[in-house]
């Protein structure tokens, strides 16, 4: 009889979650011979995945379609008996979870969770304690190994979720640094700069992030606003797509913004808009481990980014990231870094090296240790 193909399911509530940080692992699996699965509520086409479920994920925790979402990964967790099952996003997680319980003790389905940064956290609103660490808690008890991507929230799941057999910190889900290695020239900055209606005296401000309610593009809007009025050359680059682009659009527009502040959607010349950025802002409520940040410390450029966990994490790498909480805190590090610039640039290339833990060729190595250790049987299973 022919021995059944090896299985893994990569599960997360959206396929651009899996297209922007896992094909990798995806990769790395299907190399090793596994039948690899994603189970998403999107029907994009995801590269080294052999069979695509799409079921009814949402992001919001009070959706009714959840329930449905649950029953349906039972289904397919039953039918597929995964030998091993990586889930990704708050909901993706505890669905999964939820719905693999049995098949932990039936089949031995070995479970791992990436926490991309728990809701809850020094800081956090209080309601965010109530909805999500009793389930994170309990769910805790049902996950064989539990993956972190920060300092803070290894800590409090090591303190916290005693019930889980393995709590493992990686470097994040890892950068790919050689799309940011090719160096623009002056003109080919100045020729970038013209592209984009900027003169080579205008100071070029960059955010490259979702515009949504969390990375809190509206704190920049307000800030370059004030700061234009002492710094009339300002400009700001918010470099994303998302729900509030229309009404971010319509704030610029009223308050007469639009020379200064361009909102450029989604992009795929990230390095070249890096490149012709003087200083990086980040504004954003809450971060598990911000790729953005560490980009614009690989392309050399200062930072000034909002108080909280994930941006102190990578503080500690980069002598030129500089923590504000609000818009005249930021126009005050705005003129530290111009008064200290040349300051700045002498450090600015030394710090290149302090993010080689964070380069997806690191944290592969990191996650292939964590997949070999779970990949070797044990029956203690709850």
């Amino acid at each position: 009889m022919e021995k059944q193909k090896k299985k893994v399911l990569f599960s997360a509530t959206v396929d651009s979650h899996i297209l922007q940080f896992h094909l990798p692992y995806l990769q790395l699996f299907k190399e090793q011979g596994y039948e690899v699965h994603v189970a998403t509520n999107g029907n994009e086409e995801i590269p080294y995945c052999d069979v695509k479920h799409v079921v009814s994920f949402e992001r919001s925790p009070f959706k009714i379609n959840n329930i449905k979402a649950i029953k349906q990964m039972k289904k397919i967790i039953e039918k597929e008996k995964f030998d091993i099952i990586h889930c990704h996003t708050p909901m993706g997680g505890v669905v999964t979870r939820i719905a693999s319980i049995k098949s932990r003790k039936k089949y031995g389905t070995r479970v791992i969770y990436t926490a991309h940064g728990f809701h809850f956290f020094k800081g956090a609103p209080l309601i965010n304690w109530l909805m999500f660490y009793p389930v994170e808690k309990w769910l805790s008890k049902y996950t064989d190994t539990l993956i972190t991507i920060n300092q803070e929230d290894y800590n409090l799941a090591k303190r916290k979720f005693k019930k889980c057999k393995n709590i493992e910190f990686v470097h994040g889900v890892g950068v790919d640094i050689s799309k940011f290695k090719k160096k623009l020239t002056e003109e080919e900055k100045k020729e970038k700069r013209k592209e984009l209606g900027i003169s080579n005296e205008d100071i070029v401000f960059s955010y490259v992030a979702e515009l949504n309610k969390n990375k809190n593009q509206i704190l920049l809007i307000n800030t370059i606003d004030d700061l234009r009025k002492k710094i009339p050359n300002t400009k700001l680059l918010l470099i994303g797509s998302g729900n509030l682009f229309d009404e971010y659009n319509k704030i610029v527009k009223e308050k007469k913004m639009e020379n200064n502040v361009k909102l450029l959607g989604k992009r795929d010349d990230i390095n070249e808009l890096l490149s012709i950025t003087d200083i990086y802002l980040a504004s954003s409520k809450r971060e598990g481990l911000p790729i953005n940040i560490i980009e614009a410390i690989y392309k050399e450029i200062p930072i000034i980014a909002t108080d909280n966990r994930g941006h102190k994490e990578l503080i500690k790498i980069s002598d030129n990231f500089y923590i504000a909480n609000n818009k005249n805190e930021i126009i005050d590090k705005v003129f530290m870094n111009i008064e200290n610039r040349k300051r700045t640039n002498d450090l600015l290339t030394k710090e290149k090296n302090n993010i080689q833990s964070y380069e997806l060729k690191s944290v592969i190595e990191e996650m292939s240790i964590i997949y070999d250790k779970i990949k070797k049987p044990y029956k203690n299973y709850c």
